[in-house]
């Protein structure tokens, strides 16, 4: 049986939810957030039960030109390998039957919750992708901000520094999804995606009110196990050190085009796979800003009309906005 604490629904929750008309409002998500990085995964299982064990080329073996009468010395490639580890985001919601019955729709009420749910696991979800730290934090994975963290590492030249200081940074990211570059991962012989178990009305144990009281819950699971794996290095790039407060006020010379095209120029081959640069909304608005002249002068930021919404872009390349982008990065080095 499950323990129940402060963390279940009330009288009062129930409350808040109810119209004039007796039934569930429409529930105002002003805790949603846009993160198109998840729309754009790729995603494969992995080749263990835990995650995915890569294997690179690192480098080839020798050749030479020989002449007749003479030989060539024996050569070979090098590979190494890398373990990618997955994470097991999970939560459990659990409200009182009787509650839930109250208004006579028990769907409605029942999903007001469950949207709640589903829009924090893809929050924490694309948090971590960026951000994830699974030498902290073991029970996650480790994501990309931590990968791409120092210039003067193997993958440095792929941290682009935009000259910013202090620690109300953002960065720009530009990502190559595909099979041989970067792509997400779910354990082998697991389920891809948010998965969701509806066990019903179920007896649990409260942790509050008389030591030992029961009580009848409809109990719901949400769990997504996921991670990354970073395949080609070569095919991201940071674009680190935006100093957000000098954007802002537009002291910073910080020119966002010049930035994202020494991305561009970073990537071996722009069409391995899907491409597209993510920003959150101070950087992508700046971008817009700064691309008027640009646009005027038919370079720089483009923007087209998809399903009836104008989309911007870099060179054919998709500008995604991403709110779990932070503007309070410390300066990486």
């Amino acid at each position: 049986m499950a323990t129940v604490g402060s963390t279940t629904l009330t009288l009062l929750d129930w409350a808040k939810r109810i119209g004039p008309d007796g039934k569930i409002g429409t529930i105002v998500e002003m805790l949603s957030q846009t993160n198109e990085m998840l729309m754009d995964m790729m995603w494969a299982e992995g080749n263990l039960p835990t995650g995915h064990r890569t294997t690179a080329r690192l480098a080839l073996p020798s050749v030479a030109w020989r002449l007749l009468g003479s030989g060539t010395t024996p050569s070979k490639s090098r590979t190494a390998q890398m373990n990618e580890q997955c994470g097991m985001l999970e939560a459990w919601s659990e409200v009182d039957c009787d509650l839930a019955k109250m208004n006579g729709d028990l769907a409605a009420f029942r999903l007001s919750e469950a949207q709640a749910f589903i829009e924090a696991m893809n929050q924490e979800m694309s948090q971590t992708v960026i951000y994830g730290n699974g030498g902290t934090a073991p029970e996650e994975f480790t994501g990309l901000a931590v990968r791409y963290s120092d210039s003067t590492a193997a993958n440095g030249k792929n941290v682009v520094k935009a000259g910013g200081s202090g620690s109300d940074n953002s960065s720009i990211w530009l990502v190559v999804w595909g099979d041989q570059t970067i792509h997400g991962i779910f354990p082998k012989e697991s389920q891809a995606g948010l998965t969701h178990d509806d066990y019903g009305e179920q007896t649990v144990q409260l942790s509050t009110s008389l030591g030992g009281s029961r009580m009848r819950a409809y109990q719901e699971r949400f769990q997504w196990k996921a991670g990354i794996a970073l395949r080609d290095w070569r095919y991201v790039v940071r674009i680190c050190n935006i100093d957000i407060s000098a954007l802002v006020s537009q002291t910073s010379d910080a020119d966002l085009n010049f930035f994202m095209t020494k991305a561009m120029w970073r990537i071996p081959n722009i069409r391995l796979g899907r491409p597209a640069f993510y920003v959150n909304r101070t950087c992508g608005e700046f971008l817009d800003i700064q691309g008027r002249n640009d646009t005027k002068t038919g370079g720089g930021i483009t923007k087209e009309t998809i399903d009836g919404y104008p989309r911007m872009s870099f060179r054919g390349v998709p500008i995604r906005t991403v709110d779990s982008l932070l503007e309070t990065e410390e300066t990486v080095s």
